[in-house]
């Protein structure tokens, strides 16, 4: 696989790939439903990438490394919404319904953005995933600063939308270097935690991770 894969992206694992190493007895049985995995943030190890693998319940998570020529197709959050759709039956969930209801919201701030978690991995994968009480999760890439008025204005709309969905949705922000929440940016002045592949930084400028606090 010739192409950079980045955290939130789903790995669709090629037939062929070899069992995760010291992976639990449900893992197997995860991938046998539906073969894909999720990006972790963290510093490849000899060119393999850094994987989590969901189960069926919440408490069924497992981090492994995979070798990059097993990924026979990468999805990126990005590109889930125009390619992908939830069944008629679940369009209805509440996460499924505010991830409609955003859309046009996240579409004017003119960057890049797109489902994570629960949401996502159904898109990419057809796997019933999202349940009545699964919150949304969101990434957006900002590669440059965004402004701070800018950004209190989207978290805003974002907030109320979920106030009248009655749940709780989440929106990463995406830099070169790392992630952090749009909830903790809003504030001026205000650090945020920049999760990064080497470990998490508490930083005044997002974009300028030297200054660190």
């Amino acid at each position: 696989m010739g192409r950079v894969v980045n955290p939130h992206d789903l790995l669709r694992l090629a037939p062929g790939t070899p069992d995760f190493p010291d992976a639990p007895a449900w893992v197997a049985a995860s991938l046998k439903r539906a073969p894909f995995v999720v990006v972790r943030r963290a510093v490849s190890v000899d060119g393999s990438i850094a994987v989590g693998i969901r189960g069926a319940v919440r408490s069924e998570r497992f981090g492994s490394w995979l070798d990059p020529r097993y990924v026979e197709r990468v999805l990126e959050p990005e590109t889930l919404l125009a390619n992908s759709k939830p069944s008629i039956t679940r369009a209805e969930l509440p996460a499924f319904a505010l991830l409609e209801a955003i859309a046009p919201l996240c579409d004017s701030s003119g960057y890049v953005w797109g489902p994570t978690g629960s949401a996502a991995f159904e898109l990419a994968s057809g796997s019933p995933t999202v349940t009545q009480t699964s919150d949304l999760d969101l990434v957006m890439r900002a590669p440059e600063p965004l402004d701070r008025a800018a950004a209190k204005t989207l978290f805003d709309a974002l907030s109320q939308a979920a106030h009248d969905h009655g749940m709780r949705i989440d929106m990463q922000i995406q830099t070169q270097d790392g992630a952090f929440s749009l909830a903790e940016y809003v504030h001026p002045g205000a650090r945020v935690m920049l999760r990064c592949a080497d470990g998490p930084r508490l930083v005044a400028d997002p974009w300028q991770t030297s200054q660190a606090a």
